[in-house]
């Protein structure tokens, strides 16, 4: 959640020292391996062999079995299995929510205390291949106001977290866009102020 700023805010400031920002790399939790394709496959009712038929995977100018991309940010990140029982590796507790330690959204400051996750866009670039080990790092990319019926102030969060194989190649790509907006009785009570 982002840190809503009491008072005074500059938007132009916030956007000179946050678009850029970058967090660390993080690891996967495990290598990329067949059976979680697999069983992902069978879930969604994906039958391309590409993905499920080692032998006929084998033939094409892959050489082998391939995850579909939509699995990528998954064998990028933690994993949901052994659980820690806190946060687990590239995760933080910030007050009672866990976040991502890939995401920069919680240090960045808004007007507003309310979130909405508005837009979800996915590039892929590289197969990503068994026995590869994906990395991740999220960009902020962009901030900016742009008005909503609630909130005529705003305040947009664009990140991108890039997703690399062992090879430092990059495969996919994931943009986030939020918004971030003050609660209705704060914008009435501003603009009863002015």
């Amino acid at each position: 959640m982002p840190k809503a700023v009491d008072g005074d805010y500059d938007i132009e400031a916030v956007r000179a020292e946050w678009i850029g920002k970058k967090t660390p790399r993080t690891h996967g939790r495990d290598p990329v391996e067949y059976d979680p394709i697999r069983r992902h496959c069978h879930m969604v009712e994906d039958e391309n062999p590409l993905f499920l038929d080692p032998a006929f995977a084998k033939e094409t100018s892959h050489g082998g079995v391939i995850a579909p991309p939509v699995l990528a940010g998954y064998f990028a990140g933690d994993g949901a299995w052994p659980p820690t029982g806190g946060p687990t590796q590239g995760q933080r507790r910030t007050g009672e929510e866990i976040e991502p330690e890939g995401s920069i959204i919680g240090d960045v400051p808004t007007r507003g205390e309310r979130l909405i996750n508005m837009n979800v866009a996915w590039e892929y670039f590289a197969p990503v291949r068994i026995g590869d080990q994906l990395s991740s790092e999220t960009v902020l990319s962009d901030i900016f106001e742009k008005s909503i019926r609630l909130d005529p102030k705003a305040v947009w969060i664009v990140t991108e977290r890039r997703i690399f194989n062992q090879n430092d190649e990059l495969v996919a790509t994931n943009t986030n866009t939020l918004l971030t907006h003050r609660r209705p009785e704060v914008v009435a009570a501003e603009a009863e102020g002015n």
